[in-house]
């Protein structure tokens, strides 16, 4: 019997960021079943890799560039049939208030 000639980086659920750009890579790939999806988009969404001066953000290793938590929410809804709520009203409910125009000029959130 031969042994497996598994290669982690070559197998997207193990780092789905050597695979994927964007959330909507991830809804378009065929090959993965709707649980494995939601495990790459939901470990995305996860609160360990949001950038700490903008939680809005998520910095995912090796990934290249943030990533808005808002569309990985929007993507976690479109793949449980749950694409009711515009985009645009995501990213608001996410995003903190601003008090005044000073803050409004330092944020890049």
């Amino acid at each position: 019997m031969g042994e497996a000639k598994l290669n982690a980086t070559e197998l997207p659920l193990f780092h789905p960021a050597a695979h994927y750009d964007t959330p909507d890579d991830v809804l378009d790939d065929p090959q993965l079943s709707d649980a494995e999806k939601r495990t790459i988009l939901s470990s995305w969404a996860s609160d360990m890799f949001a950038v700490e001066s903008c939680p809005g953000l998520r910095d995912i290793p090796r990934l290249g560039h943030t990533l808005r938590l808002a569309d990985i929410l929007d993507a976690l809804r479109r793949l449980d049939g749950n694409d009711d709520t515009p985009h645009e009203e995501i990213g608001r409910r996410w995003r903190r208030p601003r008090w005044g125009a000073e803050t409004r000029r330092l944020s890049s959130c």
